[in-house]
């Protein structure tokens, strides 16, 4: 079922909700220019046992744009989603831009949830210059020129993307994102930076990192575990969204991970 709720800002977000409606709640976050629609072969894994969340980060899908976004934002539309959905914890899951997201809302929100999963994420994605270039690139000339090369970065050449169905409408819906929704997110990850602050981070944390990924290494993922106390890491034959790439080694290791808690 796909809703509309209002953030602390009044802006809507769309959240969908699937599964259990009495279960342990599992909540899934977006990469860049994605939409919730990414997670379709999690949703249809877990929500035989749990209650499965997932929404379109702001300015993504069918979430509204809102100016000058930050990663604490990001975070807080988190929070926002379970107060209205009248949830005290979940399980949180999030890729690239959604596992800087959990890795946010453990150190500040600790409180709300079981445990996240950060999956090709990094405690610092990029460089500030290279995302604000991105972002005024973007609001120059719109997405095109990144949907044409975005699957050398998404997917390995291991993959065959152009004859999965998921694949290609992961890639669609980076064509049909907003490109001041994309904007903004860019510059958030511009100024999103948690490295000093991962020693914080009690609850367990699982780290899924991709072989083949370049834009999230191996070497991140690495960082974050030796930072993160409670923390287990996954290194899976995939490149940046490895939950598209390996579904089934991805769902295990999630499965494995939420049900030891």
């Amino acid at each position: 079922m796909m809703i509309k709720i209002s953030n602390r800002q009044g802006h809507q977000l769309a959240v969908q909700t699937s599964g259990l409606q009495d279960g342990p709640v599992l909540m899934f976050s977006n990469s860049l220019g994605t939409d919730h629609g990414m997670w379709q072969a999690q949703v249809a894994a877990f929500a035989e046992h749990y209650q499965v969340i997932s929404y379109d980060t702001r300015g993504h899908g069918g979430s509204d744009v809102i100016a000058d976004t930050t990663l604490q934002n990001l975070a807080e539309d988190v929070v926002d989603i379970l107060d209205a959905l009248t949830i005290e914890k979940a399980h949180f899951c999030g890729i690239s831009m959604g596992g800087i997201t959990a890795l946010e809302l453990a150190i500040h929100h600790a409180e709300r949830f079981h445990s996240i999963t950060v999956a090709n994420s990094a405690a610092k994605i990029g460089t500030a210059d290279a995302w604000n270039m991105r972002a005024d690139s973007v609001e120059q000339t719109g997405l095109a020129d990144i949907v044409k090369t975005t699957h050398t970065r998404w997917f390995s050449e291991h993959f065959d993307y152009v004859h999965d169905v998921l694949a290609q409408k992961t890639i669609q819906s980076l064509a049909v994102t907003p490109a001041q929704g994309y904007a903004n997110s860019c510059r958030a990850l511009a100024n999103a930076d948690v490295q000093s602050q991962l020693s914080l981070i009690q609850i367990p944390t699982l780290i899924i990192a991709g072989q083949f990924d370049p834009v999230t290494t191996v070497h991140d993922a690495e960082f974050m575990h030796q930072s993160i106390a409670n923390s287990q890491l996954e290194i899976l034959a995939a490149s940046h969204l490895s939950n598209i790439e390996q579904p089934q080694v991805f769902n295990q290791a999630l499965a494995k991970f939420i049900q030891k808690i």
